[in-house]
């Protein structure tokens, strides 16, 4: 597990913490961000939440379950943003990973938390300003954007990016006055 770097005083005004998940079946990359008013962003924790070792399906998506409640428990989020699903060629890796998916928006809903979710073309376009960038390229621009050491594991890095995607798609709604999504669609229209 990575140690915790917090960079932001989560007691000054204006800091929101936010929670980004990578869903997977046998894997859940989350990372933690403090982002303050003026748009600074600061890491808080990053980890996967490895899922395969258990013995079933169903056990698998109860320690991510018990895994997410502990960590908002710990960390306090007070928003979650989530990848949304991919299309896959293997129907049964499609369906299990929307069940995990759904698990982990469930386990974030039923803390009361607002979640939010975002395409990864949306999330590339967020941290690499291309929506058709490689993992590699997004792991290294995370690492750059929160001033991370080392490799990123692949799974956090990417769930750190849709925490990172959501901090500016925020940031772009309280300029504009809209809600958030609205704010990523002008965003969108404006890039053709």
């Amino acid at each position: 597990m990575p140690a915790d770097t917090p960079s932001l005083d989560r007691a000054a005004p204006g800091i929101t913490r936010v929670l980004g998940i990578d869903p997977g079946s046998q894997r859940t990359g989350v990372g933690i961000i403090d982002v303050s008013a003026d748009g600074r962003l600061g890491h808080v924790h990053h980890q996967p939440i490895v899922l395969m070792d258990e013995e079933s399906f169903p056990l698998r998506l109860r320690k991510l379950l018990d895994g997410l409640w502990e960590l908002i428990a710990q960390y306090r989020p007070d928003e979650v943003a989530v990848e949304q699903v991919f299309l896959s060629n293997n129907a049964m890796s499609a369906l299990k990973l929307g069940q995990a998916r759904g698990a982990a928006i469930a386990a974030c809903v039923a803390r009361d938390l607002p979640v939010s979710e975002y395409a990864a073309k949306e999330i590339k376009l967020g941290i690499v300003g291309s929506g058709g960038a490689d993992k590699k390229q997004v792991q290294h621009m995370v690492g750059a954007m929160l001033d991370l050491q080392g490799k990123l594991q692949a799974d956090a890095a990417d769930a750190l990016a849709v925490a990172i995607t959501h901090a500016h798609v925020r940031a772009s709604a309280d300029r504009l006055g809209v809600a958030a999504r609205a704010a990523w669609g002008r965003k969108g229209r404006g890039r053709r």
